[in-house]
């Protein structure tokens, strides 16, 4: 159950769409193979940063499917699976092929903003329904609510097939807690590109990452300088990003990440409503910036 190693540069992949917003499929097999040739260490498959909600559930199906049949085992794969009704994210874990991933991402569910005990039975309900590994995942500026270091222990003790967290809370003494605190078998990812530097001081083992979309070998050398302990060496490459790690999030995520990627030739710049591409004045700073950087 646990054979999923969730150390080291995870990406949470983009959903690349044409013109006509309907999805490009080439543009998303030229990302994947980027992403395996770098050296990826796994892929987050129909995460936020995919524009999951802005997707029809046949198209989920459809972008599971492609991406899984296109890997072909060649590197882990993770599935976003979450929701703010617990029922419904059980659901779908009975309902969906899940073969050929190797854990679920699941979100805090969002909006209701339930108690910590809320969360808690929320894990576990899904802990037990999942067939595969499960990682948490906090993102309070988003959710609406914070999972405390407190229940993130407790979900870890009791929950043995809960392996980890993608922590974007962003709050150093929570996430240094649950450091401090956890169970062996727990790994502490960053859930914030910016932060992941300093949190893999701290003992933070990885990222699910943003920016690894366009950056892999780049960004992935410093996570793994950081695992290895040269700290030194890793500190330069985590401050030739510190200007674009601003920009990708100004205009919301993923728009910085797919400017970013248009910049670079590999995908249209379009996203689907309620999001928008980013201002002219951030589309201007990261062509700049992605000139300037170089993998």
């Amino acid at each position: 159950m646990h054979s999923f190693n969730l150390r080291g540069l995870g990406v949470a992949l983009i959903t690349p769409f044409k013109h006509d917003k309907s999805i490009d499929f080439d543009a998303l097999e030229n990302l994947v193979e980027r992403l395996i040739e770098a050296k990826t260490d796994y892929i987050v498959v129909l995460g936020t940063t995919g524009e999951t909600p802005s997707l029809f559930p046949e198209e989920r199906k459809e972008i599971r499917e492609f991406i899984k049949s296109k890997v072909a085992g060649r590197i882990p794969l993770v599935i976003g699976i979450g929701g703010n009704s617990t029922m419904g994210v059980v659901e779908e874990l009975k309902t969906t092929d899940l073969s050929g991933f190797s854990a679920i991402l699941s979100v805090v569910p969002y909006y209701n903003k339930p108690s910590q005990e809320g969360i808690f039975m929320h894990y576990k309900t899904i802990s037990e329904a999942s067939p595969l590994p499960v990682i948490l995942y906090n993102v309070p500026g988003r959710t609406g609510v914070n999972m405390n270091a407190s229940t993130t222990l407790r979900i870890a003790a009791e929950c043995k097939n809960v392996i980890g967290i993608k922590e974007a809370s962003g709050n150093f003494s929570q996430i240094q807690e649950i450091i401090r605190n956890k169970e062996d078998h727990f790994t502490v990812i960053s859930g914030d590109d910016s932060i992941t530097y300093p949190l893999m001081t701290l003992g933070a083992e990885g990222v699910i990452s943003v920016i690894g979309n366009a950056y892999p070998k780049e960004f992935g050398k410093m996570v793994r300088l950081c695992l290895e302990g040269k700290f030194d060496k890793a500190l330069p490459k985590h401050l030739q990003f510190t200007e674009l790690f601003n920009l990708l999030f100004v205009d919301g995520n993923p728009a910085g990440v797919k400017c970013t990627l248009n910049a670079m030739g590999l995908i249209e710049n379009e996203l689907r409503l309620p999001l928008v591409p980013t201002r002219v004045s951030t589309n201007e700073e990261i062509h700049r910036i992605t000139r300037k950087i170089t993998e």
